[in-house]
């Protein structure tokens, strides 16, 4: 009982240990491992047992016998599931031939590449060297995103590293299963047909069962058969199933089977579609704290010290700075990304749960089977693993700097509210070359704003996982546009510090309004228009219009006419960079304003020669 709760406690601490100094979870989780593990049976324990043993002498400890297999497969099965939900056809569309290359082109090149290295530096058989490669093929999104969350980079280089990482975990998974299969179904002569025919059954079993349950759980909650308090857990306990229901037909057809599961939930009309996947993934979170925590603890000492050899630093320098970036250029030839882009990317490869979890379980598996050198494969993983954790989490903020994709001002622009004003405000920022999001969670919005090009992501600005959206690296101001004053202001304490670095502004409220003393230094546009105001003013003259200036003074006379005329709201300074300057109902004045500088604003135009109109969008809300 002290040992579960141990790992229990120790995994949700190295949780909270990551968030706070900003770090991958899975580096103090497997550290934590190493130390009641293997660490503590050798220097720290009198009787030189481990502090948490999950397997002793194959039959006691917390998972005897074929125990902590079984726990492993069924918790990677739902943490594959909970990746899979978060498959979206319509956002793959959006990143491009390169995507596709590296998961495919790039995710070859790994595999024969790093088949090959382990096979000369290591000397193990073909079979083993590319079971190994199949496993640290994956690049998982659970350490990729806390590594790029706090470095701002071009929309371009986070868009590609992340949605590499979540596309690559089911590919690198599943190349390991086959690879498993051709080395336990025949022993040494595994590659005859009946690896062949149990390929097949993998195939055929994994991706029917998943389809098949994934139509019949939409439809039970689409129907309401399923009561609103028994959402998730049914939803967990037909996961289960559908993975021990493929094994039984299909030997390690499991995994396949609930991934494509969770991505034709994903990508159906699923209603709550949310809340499951908010439930998943935070049972993913703790599957992943118990799951390291016991991995790295059932390592042995003997075990690592295989890894104690020139070998072991040749096998990992070849993977990451040679194989990895000779896929990346490779599959990113032609593209529109620069060469420093693509050297960045490179480097940015760390491995995760999967390589770990599925290593530790074909390891095991193999040596049971008494395949020679099989002791070699989770050591060897784990330590690409860890290596790669490590060399990401402490050097990446550096090499951006180096190779000059650090972006030392972030200019993109959180809109907070998705309504006519803020398509109209995002319409023209994005055209004016600003990297601009809209977050609402009126998905009629969200669909409006899409429809002009926008990028729109429908959340709830109370839940966290837009903090955690590495996407949004490049954002640098947030602007609350809704017409509740208390989110406008909760949006602008809660994202101002990550996203708000270049200011965080909100509109006016009624009561502010109405009130000259009480005038918010984050206040927008002007101390004069709340959200009715800006309404109202987007469905009389639904265009953002552009004037020359001529001076500071020219300004001044510009904005006392906006004061008078309601039909008027000065908006942003264009100076002659083209950079836009956020107008504050605090603060209305502008110093050094020079000819061919511009104010942009929204409403009729003003009564004077030569007003060019910049946008006019007219498209109703419901």
């Amino acid at each position: 009982m002290l040992e579960l709760a141990g790992i229990i406690i120790l995994g949700i601490l190295a949780q909270w240990v990551a968030w706070k100094f900003k770090i991958p979870a899975i580096l103090p989780l497997i550290l934590i491992g190493l130390l009641v593990g293997p660490i503590a049976a050798e220097f720290l324990s009198e009787d030189g047992t481990k502090w948490i043993e999950p397997i002793w002498n194959g039959e006691k400890g917390l998972f005897p016998g074929e125990g902590l297999y079984y726990f492993v497969s069924l918790a990677i099965s739902i943490i594959l599931f909970e990746g899979g939900l978060t498959l979206k056809r319509s956002e793959i569309k959006t990143v491009g031939p390169v995507i596709t290359k590296l998961i495919t082109l790039g995710s070859a090149i790994t595999f024969f590449g790093a088949g090959i290295v382990a096979h000369l530096v290591f000397g193990l058989n073909w079979e083993l060297s590319f079971l190994f490669a199949g496993l640290i093929i994956v690049t998982g999104p659970t350490v990729i995103t806390p590594i790029l969350r706090n470095i701002p980079l071009k929309k371009d280089i986070s868009t590609v590293l992340k949605w590499e990482g979540i596309l690559i975990d089911p590919i690198g998974a599943l190349v390991a299963v086959l690879v498993f299969e051709f080395i336990s179904v025949e022993g040494d002569s595994g590659f005859t047909k009946t690896a062949l025919i149990e390929f097949g059954k993998i195939i055929l079993f994994g991706t029917t069962f998943g389809f098949t349950f994934a139509h019949a759980l939409a439809f039970a909650i689409n129907k309401k058969l399923i009561p609103h308090y028994l959402l998730n857990v049914v939803s967990l306990s037909t996961v289960l199933l559908v993975f021990v229901e493929s094994e039984v037909f299909a030997h390690e057809s499991g995994l396949l089977a609930v991934v494509v599961m969770g991505m034709v939930l994903g990508n159906g009309k699923l209603e709550n579609i949310k809340e499951l996947l908010y439930f998943k993934e935070s049972l993913s979170v703790l599957l992943i704290s118990i799951l390291f925590i016991l991995l790295a603890a059932n390592i042995n000492i003997e075990d690592m010290m295989l890894l104690y050899t020139w070998k072991t630093a040749v096998l990992f320098a070849i993977v990451v700075f040679l194989i990895r970036p000779i896929a990346v250029f490779i599959s990113t030839y032609g593209s529109k990304l620069k060469f420093n882009e693509k050297l960045f990317i490179s480097w940015v490869g760390p491995r995760g749960i999967v390589a770990a979890g599925i290593a530790s379980l074909f390891g095991s598996k193999l040596i049971k089977q008494g395949v020679e050198g099989a002791e070699y494969i989770t050591p060897l993983v784990f330590m690409i693993v860890l290596g790669t954790v490590l060399l990401n989490a402490t050097t990446a903020r550096l090499f951006a700097k180096i190779v000059g994709v650090f972006l030392n001002k972030s200019e993109g622009i959180l809109i907070v509210g998705a309504a006519k004003i803020s398509r109209l405000l995002g319409h023209y920022l994005e055209t004016n070359g600003r990297h601009v999001v809209l977050i609402d969670s009126n998905l009629k919005n969200i669909e409006k704003a899409k429809d002009l090009g926008l990028e729109a992501i429908s959340t709830n600005i109370y839940s966290d996982n837009l903090m955690d959206n590495i996407e949004l690296n490049d954002v640098g101001y947030v602007m609350a546009l809704t017409g509740n004053s208390d989110i406008n202001k909760y949006a602008i304490n809660k994202f101002g510090a990550q996203f708000g670095e270049n200011g965080s502004f909100r509109l006016v409220t009624t009561q502010e309004m109405l009130d000259d003393s009480n005038n918010p230094t984050e206040g927008l546009f002007s101390h004069k228009d709340d959200y009715n105001r800006l309404t109202e003013l987007t469905r009389k003259h639904p265009s953002i219009q552009e004037i020359n200036l001529e001076d500071t003074e020219h300004y001044e006379k510009l904005i006392k006419i906006s004061n008078d005329d309601l039909d008027i709201i000065p908006l942003f300074i264009k100076d002659n960079e083209g950079e836009l300057h956020i107008i504050s109902s605090y603060n209305l004045e502008f110093e050094n304003i020079k000819k061919g500088y511009q104010l942009v604003y929204l409403g009729k135009p003003f009564d004077v020669d030569e007003v060019p109109v910049a946008e006019n969008i007219d498209d109703s809300d419901e």
